[in-house]
């Protein structure tokens, strides 16, 4: 991916990489499905996915999925895909739209869109048994600008109290306003978090990404959140692009007021523990990883345009889309390199140059939340 230049005082002197086995372990991978994807706020998507009463999505976090839905009074709700009754997967297909409720297809129990347990047959032969005391399970839902984020703990750090740092900082970009129009999956044989240091840092760039460092030079920039969940900055554009697309033009009009050097910049945040939120003048890219297994994660990326943008013929979303798909290859291929080196037994952590210190500030943030 991309990233910034690093002042000394943000620096952490003598950090190290990562030992091996925190790359190659499944014992390891397991506390994290449990301590950081099962703690944390995930990041599942768009809301413009539930546009409608009844639609709904399954997101799988870990081992655990969820039905993620819009009710009748056009709230959104998360449940946890299991019916009360004898624990049976609720929902296969996954998306859709239900008419107003959900059944269990094993004893047709039946659920309104709230979680609600509307319908249990025979269960009046029950003594003691009332339908309100087994709604569907619940998870923790948020929305904050038109992404959706689950939390799987019991007792979640409230939503506004985990993103306080960054809940207004993207504003002028009018994230909610903003719809997708270009979307990739790859599966990448490496670690999740080689993913996100990898995004974290342009030292890698000259070499791996070309086309990137000629429209965006690798020391540009400066970060601004520099420890805990959020790290990040901007990096600065040459003079002669005015995008980071294939053209080197803006594909699409800009998506907010931007005047002077906020027009040149691209801003780059990792948000702990599976978003990176790329932020360019003509649109915003999205990438959301999801751990298989200790050396696989599914990565989905989105791009996201002003949705009037459609109108201007010149609009062309392929010119981001072909550049960021090209760039994440490259990206991808050197971080299954990387996998591969760190699950050789005489891998030793090294220093991480002062280029890296996001890489330093991450591994701090990671090795807190495991605990």
């Amino acid at each position: 991916m991309t990233m910034f230049l690093k002042t000394a005082d943000t620096f952490v002197a003598g950090s190290h990489s990562l030992a091996g086995n925190y790359y190659t372990s499944p014992e390891i991978f397991g506390q994290e499905q449990e301590r950081i994807f099962g703690r944390r706020w995930i990041c599942v998507g768009r809301t413009e996915r539930l546009a409608r009463t009844g639609d709904y999505f399954l997101c799988q976090v870990g081992a655990e999925s969820l039905i993620v839905v819009r009710d009748t009074s056009g709230g959104l709700n998360a449940f946890f895909n299991l019916c009360r009754h004898r624990g049976t997967r609720l929902c296969e297909q996954e998306d859709g739209r239900f008419s107003a409720t959900i059944q269990c297809a094993y004893h047709a129990w039946t659920y309104n869109l709230r979680g609600e347990l509307i319908g249990a047959p025979l269960m009046e032969e029950v003594a003691g048994f009332h339908k309100v005391d087994y709604p569907l399970h619940q998870a923790g839902l948020a929305e904050w600008g038109g992404f959706l984020f689950v939390n799987l703990s019991p007792e979640p750090v409230p939503f506004v109290t985990a993103f306080d740092p960054i809940i207004n900082k993207f504003s002028e970009w009018r994230l909610p306003e903003l719809r997708r129009m270009g979307r990739a999956e790859y599966r990448v044989q490496a670690n999740w978090k080689l993913i996100v240091q990898n995004y974290s840092e342009c030292y890698h760039c000259p070499l791996i990404h070309p086309d990137l460092a000629r429209r965006t030079p690798f020391r540009s920039g400066q970060n601004d959140l520099f420890n805990g969940p959020f790290l990040g900055g901007f990096m600065n554009l040459n003079d002669e692009y005015g995008s980071l697309t294939m053209s080197g033009r803006a594909c699409a009009p800009p998506i907010a007021n931007f005047s002077g050097e906020e027009f040149h910049r691209v801003y780059y945040y990792a948000i702990f523990p599976q978003m990176l939120l790329s932020l360019h003048p003509d649109y915003v890219m999205c990438h959301t990883l999801w751990p298989i297994h200790a050396a696989e994660t599914q990565v989905v990326c989105e791009w996201l345009f002003d949705p009037t943008a459609g109108t201007d013929p010149e609009f062309d979303p392929e010119d981001a889309v072909k550049f960021w798909d090209m760039t994440n290859r490259q990206d991808w291929h050197v971080c299954e390199l990387s996998q591969l080196g760190v699950s050789s037994r005489r891998y030793i952590p090294s220093p991480y140059a002062s280029t890296e210190s996001l890489l330093a500030a991450f591994d701090q943030e990671y090795l807190r939340s495991l605990g």
